[in-house]
């Protein structure tokens, strides 16, 4: 395993305390979110929804590529030689609590018992409906997963004894037995309390295997990293992209995309085919929970971006 070095070609985005957006707005700070909170309206949405099929994935793939939506931005990306997870929950609850938070709406697509072996696991940022420690935990007890994480987030995996934890900055890469793992920006923001806003960062992955790229875009607003991202890999054969938690736009433009610029940022990479990822199952903010789904559909000429239900799959040479 060998983690490369930062690529000049990205911009600076840490002042030697915090991390932020270069060249981009950043994240509304407290008094927003408490303007936020007493004026929203969210849409309403069922409390659940029993209409997950699940799905049970095979052990490995012997060629092509095999993607499977689990929920939220949990994708299992199968390829031959290698079993990748993004930002895996499969708790009740995107909270440190058991008893408040967003609740899930939709179960998992992939029962815990049915998961593959996982070679690597994905995070991109520290949020609590990103990096869900009850499920890490239950990875990492399985054993032979490797952890990537942004810069500064393996202390809180490796106090837990979750690991191997490898950090990566923006523009570093991780090489495996199989696949190569490079690190690259996205627009957002971290934090899991009052005091740490910012303390570690957040990111996308490029991931290559044989001669294949996919592209997690993590969770991120809309901006010019996605045109960055295309001039240094060239354009991924599958992007995975975050359509939901978008609105007020006054409020979560600045780390979240909508729909619409979902298009664009796919249209940006020429992705051959981007998957949503980021919707239906935490209702996050207030659009209702399938409003991203219908909202991207509603947009027509763009059969090349899917939207996939929690336990559906996509087999691509």
């Amino acid at each position: 395993m060998q983690e490369g070095t930062s690529d000049p070609r990205f911009p600076k985005h840490f002042d030697g305390t915090r991390f932020y957006n270069p060249d981009a707005p950043q994240a509304a700070g407290f008094l927003k979110a408490l303007r936020w909170k007493l004026t929203s309206r969210p849409e309403r949405s069922p409390r659940f929804i029993s209409d997950v099929e699940q799905s049970v994935p095979p052990r490995r793939v012997e060629g092509g590529v095999r993607i499977t939506l689990v929920n939220h931005s949990t994708v299992l990306l199968q390829q031959r030689g290698s079993n990748i997870l993004t930002d895996p929950i499969w708790s009740e609850r995107a909270s440190p609590l058991s008893w408040a938070g967003p609740r899930r709406r939709r179960k998992p697509g992939v029962s815990w018992k049915d998961l593959p072996p996982i070679d690597a696991v994905l995070i991109s940022h520290n949020h609590y409906d990103h990096l869900d420690l009850a499920t890490l935990r239950r990875l990492g007890a399985r054993g032979d997963s490797t952890f990537v994480v942004p810069a500064g987030g393996a202390r809180l995996l490796r106090s837990e004894n979750i690991g191997p934890a490898h950090e990566l900055d923006w523009g570093e890469s991780l090489s495996l037995p199989d696949f190569t793992i490079h690190c690259v920006p996205a627009m957002h923001f971290s934090s899991r309390g009052i005091l740490d806003r910012n303390m570690t960062l957040w990111c996308g992955y490029a991931i290559e295997c044989r001669e294949r790229l996919v592209y997690f875009a993590g969770d991120t607003a809309f901006g010019s990293h996605f045109a960055q991202i295309r001039e240094k890999f060239g354009p991924p054969h599958l992007a995975l992209l975050p359509i939901g938690a978008y609105e007020p736009r006054w409020f979560m433009s600045p780390i979240h995309m909508a729909p619409e610029e979902a298009i664009r940022a796919h249209e940006i990479l020429a992705a051959g085919t981007s998957i949503a990822i980021h919707h239906g199952t935490f209702q996050l903010a207030d659009e209702g929970l399938d409003t991203p789904h219908k909202q991207l559909n509603a947009y027509a000429g763009h059969e090349s971006f899917l939207v996939l239900k929690n336990g559906q799959f996509v087999d691509m040479p």
